[in-house]
């Protein structure tokens, strides 16, 4: 029998043989293949739950939007408030939110996510309560301006940059259109059937009796009790460590882009501005005496083809890139919207609008998957609060200049404004990002 080792007197080993070595190292490789494999699988499995998590926390605010978004005019012209004072409402709604959404861009990389977002689920619960439990202008206005109401079922708050910054960091390259996409798609679905339960204060008058105004305040109610089901949903949300706090960094590298992003985006968003839900419920009230019920069906479609447009947009971003993606189908979704003051009767008008609706969201994933590509992993918080907060802001004076043309006339024209401004905006986008691709397409 080959002899494997030998001691010296003291023991010591002093030749182990080649057979031997080899077994140890073929066993040390296959703990180590081990260990990474299961590494990977809890990364992935962590991922998942993570976007799942957030995809929930998407829905249930998006539902809440949905309904808020149309029964906010409504509900303060039943507390005697004028269309002009619903505009300034509306404003300071989105003014305060890109306030509070810059702070989060400027401060995020020293607290946690998971802090911030439960942060912004109490927030969302005092406004709720505010709302239903307050009905003079002044006190409204300051509620407006600190809560989290959103005058669009479009997601305009502090959680935006929040979660884009999260999701994007448990994705890669290749998945992260897509996962943005399945990110608006949940959004603008359950935002439709949110439109759709703005029928509910009529259901409550007609068949239990209630106040109008009651039923109206029991939405706002609902409101509150949806952002505390968010906030127990931000719990179960990994807590981060100290090295992931540490990536999070002020911009630097992407400065010069994502502040030309942003003022691109603030055009944009000043055109959206004059069109935002509560506006456009406003302008067919107006005009066609268009019920609460009735404008809930509206936007329910209208939510559905933006979500049927998500998956769409994905497919047409790989085989034509991000940008033209943005570019092509923003311009004939913008003529849509031009054509509807013209539309002879609410069945035209409506068309349009939906027809708008199956175009207009698209440039949605494909937008945050490019500013998220474009810019170093650290500087993503940042990069999603700039570009999110101008937007914010710049879209805050849409409601009172659409109010103010209202109040004048019914005609429509906050939405020939609005669809001129953003075909302008479509080409300068076109200009200044043809040639910055994002890492998926440079290859």
């Amino acid at each position: 029998m080959q002899r494997i080792a030998s001691t010296n007197p003291a023991g010591s080993i002093s030749k182990i043989s080649p057979s031997c070595i080899g077994v140890t190292q073929a066993w040390c490789s296959l703990r180590s293949s081990a260990s990474s494999s299961s590494l990977l699988h809890a990364a992935e499995a962590e991922n998942r739950f993570v976007s799942r998590r957030l995809l929930l926390s998407r829905g249930l605010r998006a539902f809440a939007d949905g309904y808020v978004s149309l029964l906010l005019p409504i509900y303060l012209l039943s507390l005697g408030l004028s269309p002009f004072h619903v505009g300034v409402l509306a404003t300071a709604t989105l003014l305060g939110s890109g306030v509070l959404t810059l702070g989060v861009g400027f401060y995020a990389h020293r607290f946690k996510y998971r802090t911030l977002l439960l942060a912004a689920a109490a927030l969302t619960v005092a406004t709720g309560v505010g709302f239903a439990t307050i009905t003079d202008f002044w006190p409204l206005l300051c509620i407006a301006l600190v809560g989290t109401a959103n005058p669009s079922r479009g997601d305009a708050s502090v959680f935006l940059p929040l979660e884009h910054a999260v999701l994007s960091g448990h994705v890669d390259d290749a998945e992260r259109t897509a996962a943005f996409a399945r990110y608006s798609l949940v959004g603008s679905l359950v935002g439709a059937f949110g439109s759709l339960a703005a029928g509910a204060p009529d259901l409550l008058v007609a068949k239990a009796g209630v106040d109008p105004k009651g039923a109206l305040q029991a939405m706002f109610f609902l409101y509150a009790a949806i952002g505390a089901s968010a906030a127990l949903v931000y719990t179960t949300l990994p807590k981060e460590g100290h090295a992931a706090r540490r990536r999070a960094a002020p911009l630097k590298k992407s400065k010069s882009m994502v502040y030309k992003l942003a003022a691109l985006f603030s055009l944009d968003a000043f055109s959206g501005g004059l069109i935002l839900d509560s506006m456009v419920v406003l302008w067919l009230y107006q005009k066609f005496e268009l019920s609460t019920a009735v404008a809930g069906t509206i936007f329910l479609w209208a939510g559905i083809l933006s979500a049927i447009s998500y998956p769409i947009a994905v497919r047409i971003a790989r085989r034509f890139g991000l940008v033209n993606t943005m570019v092509f189908t923003h311009m004939p979704s913008s003529a849509f919207l031009i054509l509807v003051p013209f539309m002879p009767t609410l069945g035209w008008a409506i068309a349009m609008l939906l027809a708008r609706s199956a175009l207009s969201q698209m440039d949605v994933p494909t937008r945050t998957s490019y500013v998220m590509a474009i810019v170093p992993p650290e500087e993503r918080p940042a990069a999603a609060s700039v570009t999110t907060v101008p937007r914010t802001l710049a879209s805050a004076a849409g409601p009172l200049v659409a109010g103010y043309l209202l109040a004048i006339s019914s005609f429509g024209v906050p939405l020939i404004v609005a669809g001129c401004l953003k075909i302008t905006y479509d080409f300068m986008l076109l200009f200044t990002c043809r040639n910055v691709k994002p890492p998926e397409e440079l290859t």
